[in-house]
């Protein structure tokens, strides 16, 4: 397994008509061990940590299955428009003192009207003059003009989930594509914005499903990928789902690290159904995390996140720092 890991160490990168295999056949230790020796050639002892603020709650007009934040769905989620600029700007000061190196508004919705994108930009616009935080944001589908106000606006990062794979996307949302949220992507980086785009797994997926959006992800040259773990909330179609057993989800990430060597593989929502919160990713696979108060699952926090990196001789610090 180590010929393997030492081969895309060396350069070389799995193709999607390779035999694939040995990432569902090879015992898990083996596979994380290879894991872990590409993430320390690429990443070393670093864990990048990033945090979000629920910046504009429900009421949301799509109808993607796993979402507490949907209207379809009945699951009391809290419901209100855009933060004030002062409750974003305070949860931001907090967080940096706290010691993260991101720090990214969320909204719920396909898209923001524009009373709300324009107070989004005025928001990033402070942001930028008060915190050294470096700033992302999630906003639906944006135009190329918005996307680039947003970048002219401080922000460096634009956050975007393909969610799952081409084939098992229609069986999760069917008020837009697949290709709609490429197609984001796509003007997002036009726009000189990295962007960060996962998935999550647990939603009846395959393991097919998994490595597709593994290699959807490589193909867009992704720089941040975040993996959730599906969390089933009453009142969303997936509520009677099971959740995944901790080795299969640590198996995901080892393979999405095969498949993704120099991209942040950032464990998400969902890290309560790992032991030791993500321990063990943590070191076979996973070089980021989202922590603090995360949308709709949270079962971390900053300070305990730093406590345990410490604990596993890994830092959140870079040298440009």
């Amino acid at each position: 397994m180590n010929l393997f890991a030492e081969k895309i160490i060396s350069g070389e990168r799995l193709k999607p008509d390779d035999d694939l295999k040995f990432l569902l056949t090879t015992p898990l230790e083996k596979l994380q061990a290879g894991a872990s020796l590409i993430q320390k050639k690429f990443f070393g002892n670093r864990v990048d940590l990033c945090t979000i603020v629920n910046g504009k709650s429900g009421r949301c007009g799509e109808d993607c299955k796993y979402c507490a934040q949907s209207a379809r769905h009945h699951t009391g989620v809290d419901e209100y428009d855009f933060l004030s600029t002062e409750k974003i700007l305070e949860v931001a000061l907090a967080d940096e003192r706290a010691g993260v190196n991101r720090f990214s508004v969320v909204t719920s919705g396909r898209t923001l009207d524009e009373k709300n994108f324009e107070r989004a930009i005025e928001t990033y616009k402070i942001l930028c003059e008060k915190v050294k935080l470096k700033l992302c944001a999630s906003h639906g589908l944006l135009t190329a003009e918005q996307l680039q106000r947003l970048r002219a606006a401080g922000v460096t990062r634009y956050h975007h989930n393909l969610e799952t794979s081409r084939r098992f996307f229609p069986h999760i949302c069917t008020t837009h594509t697949f290709d709609d949220r490429i197609k984001t992507i796509k003007l997002a980086q036009a726009a000189d914005l990295e962007v960060c785009s996962g998935g999550i797994i647990g939603m009846g997926e395959t393991w097919q499903d998994r490595i597709d959006l593994a290699f959807e992800l490589a193909a867009l040259k992704i720089k941040s990928i975040p993996i959730n773990i599906l969390n089933p909330i009453k009142g969303t179609p997936l509520e009677n789902l099971p959740t995944l057993a901790p080795e299969e989800i640590l198996r995901t990430i080892a393979i999405f690290r095969y498949i993704n060597p120099t991209a942040n593989v950032r464990l998400a929502a969902g890290r309560k159904f790992l032991p030791d919160s993500g321990a063990s990713a943590f070191l076979h696979g996973a070089s980021a995390a989202i922590t603090g108060n995360m949308l709709t699952t949270s079962n971390t926090n900053i300070k305990s996140d730093l406590k345990l990196l410490d604990e596993l001789g890994l830092t959140n610090k870079f040298r440009e720092e």
